[in-house]
């Protein structure tokens, strides 16, 4: 197969989202004699057909829809490529990609982050974020498809260097009328005669509260599954179940929805969380700079 050049995928993804290769062929100033001719040995060089050619403008076939995605994320990374390039070109100090878990972007991560970049002398210095599974992100960042990761401390870091970022502790959402809503404080043993809401079973938090329950003889019951922390508060302001959450997070949800968030006393349930890396001194000066701000505002934080 020939290599594809990205002025033909971008004209793919042009024609895909137009649904007109004359439309297409106006954005991208080019013919749209061409825009076919670019097309059809696109199909040629992938062996399949892209488009579904009907009087009222095309549509990716099945296979196209597959590609249609690829060629995004191609050209995505081909626009941070030349991003990156023109901010060093232009004076500016660096691009730092960070890759975090679900429980360090709903807590302070962002916040830490908003105050960097506030800095004066960090004005040039951009930023990506991105959420990631725990396991994905350790493996991400030693794969160097990210300078930095930001997740819970009881991952395998597998040779990855870290350092201490901010602590929390788990707590329990419960509706207003919950039999639990009397208590101040709770043992997570003292959950599991109700329905859970939870994260997906791939999130860290999932696995371990199904071992812990697993080390007493007990099991968790999930009534629902969701996606995010905002979606798991939503369940339990509808008193249909309860949930783990991190208890920062829960603190705009008690006046917002009128949940109540109770700490619970486990001992494991005081967490950690780190910063991790290849290599402190292999990073770009911009994102040592980060990692150095991100260590001292936990440090700030208690």
């Amino acid at each position: 197969m020939r290599d594809i050049d990205i002025k033909t995928l971008r004209i793919f993804v042009a024609v895909c989202d137009l649904q007109n290769m004359a439309r297409a062929a106006q954005q991208e100033h080019i013919e749209p004699s061409a825009i076919s001719k670019r097309i059809a040995q696109l199909e040629v060089d992938l062996g399949t057909p892209l488009l579904l050619r009907s009087r009222r403008g095309v549509q990716p076939t099945p296979v196209g829809v597959a590609v249609l995605e690829h060629a995004r994320s191609v050209l995505f990374t081909m626009d941070r490529i030349a991003n990156d390039a023109a901010a060093f070109a232009g004076g500016g100090v660096g691009h730092v990609r960070l890759i975090a878990s679900a429980s360090a972007v709903a807590e302070s991560l962002f916040d830490d982050i908003a105050s960097f970049m506030r800095d004066p002398d960090n004005r040039n210095i951009k930023v990506d974020v991105e959420e990631r599974l725990s396991r994905d992100l350790v493996r991400q960042v030693r794969d160097g498809m990210a300078s930095l990761g930001v997740c819970w401390d009881n991952q395998d870091f597998e040779g990855l260097q870290h350092q201490p970022y901010r602590e929390d502790r788990l707590a329990l959402a419960v509706h207003p009328q919950h039999p639990l809503a009397r208590e101040e404080s709770l043992r997570f043993e003292q959950t599991l005669d109700y329905e859970h809401v939870g994260l997906p079973p791939s999130t860290a938090v999932h696995t371990m509260l199904r071992q812990f329950a697993a080390r007493m003889g007990r099991r968790l019951s999930y009534r629902v599954v969701v996606s995010n922390f905002d979606a798991a508060f939503r369940v339990v302001a509808a008193n249909l179940a309860i949930s783990v959450v991190p208890l920062e997070v829960g603190g705009p949800y008690t006046n917002l929805l009128g949940v109540k968030v109770i700490p619970l006393a486990d001992a494991w349930a005081e967490r950690r969380f780190a910063v991790c890396y290849q290599d402190i001194n292999a990073l770009q000066p911009a994102a040592r700079r980060m990692v150095q701000h991100l260590v001292e505002s936990a440090v700030r934080a208690g």
